[in-house]
């Protein structure tokens, strides 16, 4: 005993961590080939060191900023790419989710610990004095002195499909020091099996809290994964908006670049008496409206990059501009999949409905066992025990020594109320579960709809939008050739310009918006792949007829 004692007082906490690393790590392994896109290399450890030195650096100063345009130059160039794998290994929502995972993971192997041998030891010891009278003077009292001492080394295993099995083995240790130097020891070894043959015949009840977290760590991991998708989705989403409103700072800028020149030209064809001064006070108005307008774009910019940030896991203050070629290398890539086909896909591909599905057969589960709760509780038990009687000296217990017993004991039951309201309750449960799953395959096809009305409309939008650019761009070069003969009108090339800036501004959001809905719509479906990296397969053709 005290050597066992020496070893666990020479386990540190780093050897507790370690070894409940090991096995968290371990049964997630084991389960990840279960579920289709896991992260293979799952952890939850950290480091602090941000890759952000080995990306390329920025050395342009963009005029369509102003005098700030200067204040990106140095800033380090994120990639989409770049930005996906910074943010699986530094945003704190992303670390949260590994960990809940993590903590999954530990419950499955104490619950599975349980069907281990458990070993269990402890030991006391005493010194004592205890004054007395004798039986021959009553008036004399005799101090009496003893050492005491006793331990014990047990296991207790619950063996699937036999039984509990506890076995034990104590000894006690006696010696007087004053009087009579008596020393009295002695030991025994002792056994008890118990078999439950009616309720919980088998031990289904601790059966089923395994069973149930082997089934909900293999649904934690089905969440992981699906988070895993939805994360890079919104990354994504962020990563593009981020640039959209940069490229709406552009298109501002050359609207206010636009409306000065008009002015500036109108002021001269003013001075020469060839256009009305109401024509000039609109023009001055544009000027003063485009210039508020690139403010307002620069400063939502601003905005969305510093959210961007900290949704990446970064501080505020990193100096970062997202890389501009992700936006133009965006292009429209349509699925050629119809409505019905995508809904068929996504109930045979969709992780959370498919979990769904499994917590039915768990409710299904729970009301057989609920019901089993109703009869009477029949247990089988034996004890068996040797000892070694009362000694002077240490020994072993001696197998002459014996004892045994076996019988069975009977609870009729007599009072089922809390089984029978644990039976509704199981009845309420199923009932409830089958009507989460129908309401869960209806969400599922109302997703996919919308989904693919969404990719749909967008792809519209993008359409008209393109020849919105060119009519628009006809409309500022037809209006910029009259106000140089003196013949366009101020309100014109107004509308002209405007339209221009809100027909790009529309396209690039189309363009946008129609990859996001793309990704949300493989993602509906449940086929968007996610690599370790965090970026996805590109699906370029999800094609079933």
């Amino acid at each position: 005993m005290l050597l066992v004692l020496v070893a666990l007082v020479g386990c540190t906490s780093s050897h507790y961590r370690k070894s409940a690393d090991k096995a968290a790590y371990g049964v997630i392994r084991e389960k990840t080939p279960l579920v289709k896109n896991m992260d293979a290399a799952f952890s939850i450890e950290q480091t602090n060191a941000l890759p952000l030195g080995n990306l390329p650096g920025f050395t342009n100063a963009v005029d369509f900023f102003g005098p700030e345009g200067a204040t990106e130059r140095g800033a380090r160039i994120l990639r989409l790419e770049d930005a996906l794998g910074i943010a699986i290994h530094h945003s704190r929502n992303y670390q949260s989710r590994k960990e809940q995972l993590y903590l999954s993971a530990l419950a499955l192997t104490l619950a599975r610990h349980e069907y281990t041998p458990i070993f269990s030891a402890g030991a006391k010891g005493a010194y004592s004095s205890e004054a007395t009278e004798t039986p021959a003077l009553s008036d004399n009292f005799v101090e009496e002195r003893k050492v005491s001492s006793s331990g014990s080394v047990g296991t207790d295993w619950l063996v699937r499909d036999l039984g509990r099995i506890t076995t034990a083995f104590t000894t006690d240790f006696l010696r007087f020091v004053s009087g009579d130097p008596r020393l009295a020891t002695s030991s025994k070894l002792s056994a008890t099996f118990v078999r439950p043959l009616l309720r919980n015949s088998g031990f289904k009840q601790e059966m089923e809290n395994l069973l149930q977290a082997e089934r909900d760590l293999l649904y934690d991991l089905r969440d992981f994964t699906q988070f895993r998708k939805d994360f890079s989705v919104k990354i994504a989403t962020a990563y593009y908006d981020v640039l959209s409103n940069r490229d709406a700072v552009r298109n501002s800028y050359l609207n206010l670049q636009s409306s000065r020149k008009n002015a500036d030209r109108t002021r001269a064809l003013a001075q020469e008496g060839r256009v009305a001064g109401t024509d000039l006070g609109r023009q001055e108005q544009q000027e003063l409206s485009a210039e508020g307008t690139w403010i307002n774009a620069i400063r939502s910019y601003r905005q969305a990059l510093d959210n961007f940030k900290i949704q990446l896991g970064l501080k505020v203050d990193a100096h970062l501009v997202l890389d501009d070629r992700e936006l133009a290398a965006l292009q429209i890539h349509h699925p050629d999949i119809s409505v019905d086909d995508s809904t068929r896909l996504a109930l045979a591909a969709r992780l959370d409905f498919m979990s769904i599905k499994d917590r039915l057969a768990d409710a299904e589960r729970k009301v057989l066992l609920a019901q089993d709760g109703l009869r009477a509780a029949v247990s089988l038990s034996a004890d068996a025990s040797i000892s070694s009687g009362k000694k002077e000296r240490f020994s072993m217990p001696d197998d002459r020594r014996y004892s045994w017993s076996a019988g069975l004991d009977v609870d009729p039951g007599l009072d089922r109320t809390a089984a029978r309201n644990s039976y509704r309750a199981a009845l309420i449960a199923r009932n409830k579960t089958a009507r989460t799953l129908e309401e869960q395959e209806d969400q599922i096809k109302l997703e996919v709809r919308e989904s693919w009305r969404t990719l749909d409309q967008a792809k519209r939008s993008f359409e008209i939008s393109e020849i919105g650019v060119r009519l628009a761009e006809r409309r500022v070069e037809e209006q910029g050739l009259l106000a140089e003969w003196g013949r366009s009108k101020a309100q014109d090339q107004v509308d002209a310009q405007n339209a221009l800036i809100d027909s790009k501004n529309q396209r690039t959001k189309a363009l946008v918006t129609h990859t996001i809905a793309r990704l949300q719509f493989w993602n509906n479906m449940g086929i968007l792949y996610i690599k370790d990296n965090g970026q996805w397969e590109d699906l370029k053709d999800v094609k079933t007829r």
